[in-house]
This record gives structure tokens, sequence and C-alpha cells, in this order.
């Protein structure tokens, strides 16, 4: 998965509170997550944020949030074989776990309302890019899980 997909679709991303929702990250942490596995999906995250935040279309907060979610959705696929449960893991790993470990540095930037900010825009972004995957997912599963056992 190259990093330029999530990367140009962050050109579709749209405010919520204070950080950039950008669904087309997520969609990407669901493939990459099923296709390559926990670990590359966090590689592709954490390359597309850097990209993000270089083009101008991320914010510091993209690494937190996207790179939890790819790792969790990759890990929950690899556990259970199940699909909708790297759905799962991207919206737990982006809207929970990823905000969480954005706010000591939302505190420092924005105050005590951190919290309150990063969970709602985070899970709004990662629902709709999730949804999306789990569209994708299934339309696509004979091709995608025969290329997976192919290795």
């Amino acid at each position: 998965m190259s990093p330029l997909l999530p990367t140009g679709g962050s050109l579709f991303s749209f405010p919520i509170g204070i950080a950039k929702c950008a669904p087309v990250q997520s969609l990407v942490n669901v493939l990459s997550g099923i296709i390559l596995g926990p670990w590359w999906a966090l590689g592709q995250a954490l390359a597309t944020s850097i990209l993000r935040n270089l083009l101008g279309t991320g914010t510091v907060f993209a690494f937190p949030g996207s790179m939890s979610g790819a790792f969790l959705a990759g890990w929950l696929y690899q556990k259970f074989k199940k699909p909708v449960l790297a759905v799962l893991g991207e919206v737990v790993g982006t809207g929970l776990v990823g905000a969480l470990v954005a706010v000591p540095l939302a505190m420092l930037l924005f105050g005590k309302g951190g919290l309150m900010l990063f969970i709602p825009s985070f899970s709004a972004s990662a629902v709709v890019g999730a949804a999306l995957a789990y569209v994708l997912v299934r339309a696509l599963w004979p091709v995608i899980s025969r290329e997976i056992e192919r290795g």
C-alpha cells in the first residue's frame, strides 16, 4: 500500500473539532491491516502521517490516530481472520486508543479539554473510513482472500 493513496485522500479531509479527519486513511488502514498485517500496516500509517504533515494536509495528531488504528486492525485480522474485526480494530484503535494517546500533546497545546475534543473527532473519521473499507472488502473479498492465501 503506497502512502500516497491516503496522503492524496487527505484532500478529502474535513475538520471536526481541532483535528483534520481523513477517512481515506482509515480505509487504507483496514485494507493494509488485512493484506499486509499489523507491522506493515503500522509502517504504512507512519509513512502516510509523515507525508501528510510534510505536505500540510495533516496535523501532528495524524500519528497516534492512524498508527494505533492500523496496527489494531492488522492484529485483530491476523488473530481471528475476520475482516469485520479489522474494521472494529480501526475504529477502536483510531477513535479511542489514538485519541487517548494524543491527549498529552493536546493538553500541552490546548489545555485540559483535549480528551473531549479528540474521541469524537477521531471516532467520526474512523467510522466513515472503516465503513467504506468494509464495503470495499466485502465486494473484493474473493480476490483479497485469494491473494492473502498466495502470500
